[in-house]
């Protein structure tokens, strides 16, 4: 008798002793399946970051090292994004001759007003190499002045992204950009970006190496 009831109580003991193992395998799988979609939130969250789209990229280029990179000097990038477009210009070093050329046609009230344009901004090297007495002619002809430098502005603040294709220009006449990322050029002359997407007040600004020319 004595040997039954130590055999049913040993059966009882090992069988509360398997309920209490079969609990702790239940609970550390709800333990696994909690800690499962953290992996998977983390993944999810990092996705983004790490396919920035073209629009945020920040301005690009060879030419961008000679913008001033004090913020306190009007030429920077952060003073610019600061003023409208043609103040904007006024401030860099890059490009004195293209601001003289857009007070010369009387364009700077018009740009300055604007309500989202792109410009492409051609360098002081750009328009050296137009013959010099060509260039005088020009910026003394008002009305070719002003044909030629309206070629350079685009209606919207086109982002890298949108850059490529064609364009209607102010002026009239359609103007096509070229190339992807950070390699594009511009217009039948085939002109570089040397620093891109530089934000002003009103507008983007693609700095460029060549003067665009309209057909005649």
């Amino acid at each position: 008798m004595r040997a039954t009831k130590f055999t049913a109580l040993t059966a009882a003991t090992l069988f509360a002793i398997s309920l209490s193992a079969c609990g702790s395998d239940s609970d550390d799988s709800g333990s696994g399946t909690a800690a499962a979609p953290a992996p998977t939130m983390t993944s999810a969250a990092a996705a983004p970051s790490s396919a920035a789209p073209m629009d945020s990229m920040a301005n690009f280029g060879t030419g961008c090292a000679a913008v001033p990179a004090d913020p306190a000097n009007a030429g920077s990038f952060e003073a610019m994004a600061k003023v409208p477009v043609a103040t904007a210009a006024s401030g860099n070093p890059l490009l004195s001759t293209l601001v003289t050329a857009v007070k010369k046609a009387g364009l700077v009230d018009s740009l300055n007003s604007a309500d989202g344009i792109t410009v492409f901004a051609p360098t002081n090297d750009a328009f050296a190499k137009i013959p010099k007495a060509t260039l005088d002619k020009v910026l003394a002809d008002k009305k070719t002045l002003t044909s030629i430098l309206t070629y350079h502005v685009v209606p919207g603040k086109l982002t890298p992204a949108d850059l490529a294709g064609t364009h209607k220009t102010l002026q009239g006449q359609e103007l096509m950009v070229a190339g992807s990322g950070e390699s594009f050029t511009v217009g039948t002359d085939k002109a570089s970006v040397i620093c891109g997407n530089v934000q002003t007040a009103n507008a983007n600004v693609y700095i460029i190496d060549s003067v665009l020319m309209p057909k005649s």
